[in-house]
């Protein structure tokens, strides 16, 4: 059975950097390489929204208002997905998910991370405090 534990999530000043982990569990190197993956993010009162993926060949997207200050990326030695926020804000300030998705080999699309709807596996989520 698949399992996803983020962590790194904490209390960080605005222009501040953090660095979230998801570590997975119940796949092989090799399946978890096929995996397209990614992070959501949900604020107080808002909806649930992604904000990276990456996919079997290391293709990314982001939404806009984070491109240039994160960066997906996976270790698959260690089955783990990264998120290295820099230059963070107040409007950063959420819990921040870890999801993989339903089927193998699917690809990142331009410009999209996708929706909820495409991930089948999600961590329990890790706090993100940015204070200004």
């Amino acid at each position: 059975q698949v399992q996803l534990v983020e962590s790194g999530g904490g209390l960080v000043q605005a222009g501040g950097s953090l660095r979230l982990s998801c570590e997975a569990s119940g796949y092989t190197r090799y399946t978890y390489s096929r995996y397209r993956m990614a992070w959501f993010r949900q604020a107080p009162g808002k909806e649930r929204e992604g904000v990276a993926a990456i996919d079997f060949a290391d293709s990314t997207s982001y939404i806009d208002s984070v491109k240039g200050r994160f960066t997906i990326s996976k270790q698959y030695a260690k089955n783990t997905l990264y998120l290295q926020m820099n230059s963070l804000n107040p409007e950063d300030t959420a819990m921040y998910y870890c999801a993989a998705d339903w089927l193998p080999d699917r690809k990142v699309v331009a410009g999209r991370v996708g929706q909820e709807s495409d991930f089948r596996y999600w961590g329990q989520g890790t706090q993100v405090t940015v204070s200004s």
